[in-house]
């Protein structure tokens, strides 16, 4: 389907931020649109024009999609915002995507890394967003990230045959600084259990949860449908599959809000591969239109 796209300005808390929405070639018949989030500090095309195949893809599969700069990203101006004070950026964002397609009444929010973290602690707040795709949730801690690191790297670099055969055939030993990293990621790895099992166990504030779990505390809250779509080469995915998924709010999420969980094939953070990224906008397709129904 053809579609057809333009730039504009909107303003977030008297700063101008730049929008592009790409629009099939009937937009009046679209009620439900796709937000996209950028992550990190990244600006609205994305790593490898991410943001702009999906933004392409979906219009031209009949869905109105909506890309954009954050305060201080890009050609947006004022100060660089974080995640967790970006609440402002999507509110602005979800009103001027409406006025540019007066005929949405809610739209899917789409988030990439700390994009779908603070897709996840906006949602509550806002009755028009109707759903949440989250791709490579970033929900890191320094505990966590140690467990990941040991779990999936280190384990599995003990497990190598490539290993054992420098040490053993070879008898090349690994460096020191390997060592004291494997010595670091374990270190933290314990004090992280011994915290979790000796710790405090009186219900915490919101504040105080740790962000796997807050994140997951705030998707509850909203109550909405959810997608994740988890690339099979990046460790912030493999932190989020083992640090988050476990807690009680995203148990709960798996078996009340969650469409599917998609594992995305040789893909990394930024799914760079074509054929998962073709994979991923193909999804996000469908699983906004589910969310639409």
């Amino acid at each position: 389907m053809k579609h057809e796209e333009h730039a504009f300005l909107f303003d977030c808390a008297g700063a101008a931020s730049v929008g592009i929405v790409s629009l099939p070639v009937d937009a009046s018949a679209a009620d439900t649109g796709l937000l996209i989030v950028v992550g990190g500090p990244q600006y609205r095309v994305g790593s490898h024009r991410l943001f702009v195949k999906l933004a392409r893809h979906a219009a031209a599969e009949g869905l109105a999609a909506m890309r954009f700069d954050y305060r201080g990203m890009g050609d947006s101006w004022a100060a660089q915002q974080t995640f967790e004070s970006v609440d402002a950026d999507l509110k602005a964002a979800i009103d001027a995507f409406m006025q540019q397609v007066p005929s949405l009444k809610r739209v899917v929010i789409w988030g990439l890394c700390d994009g779908a973290t603070a897709a996840c602690f906006y949602a509550p707040k806002d009755k028009r967003v109707g759903g949440l795709i989250l791709v490579n949730p970033w929900v890191h801690t320094p505990e966590g990230a140690a467990d990941t690191r040991l779990k999936h790297y280190f384990l599995r670099r003990l497990l190598s045959g490539e290993l054992w055969h420098r040490i053993l055939v070879q008898r090349r030993l690994p460096k020191i600084s390997a060592f004291k990293v494997l010595l670091h990621a374990l270190s933290q790895s314990v004090m992280a259990r011994i915290k979790r099992l000796f710790g405090r166990r009186a219900p915490q504030s919101e504040a105080a949860m740790p962000l796997p779990e807050r994140t997951g505390h705030q998707v509850v809250r909203a109550g909405l449908r959810v997608a994740l779509a988890l690339s099979e080469d990046d460790k912030i995915a493999r932190e989020f599959e083992d640090q988050a998924m476990p807690t009680a709010p995203w148990r709960q999420i798996a078996s009340t809000q969650l469409i599917e969980l998609a594992h995305l094939e040789h893909a990394d953070h930024t799914v760079t591969a074509a054929p998962a990224c073709d994979r991923l906008c193909a999804l996000t397709v469908t699983w906004v239109r589910s969310m639409a129904a």
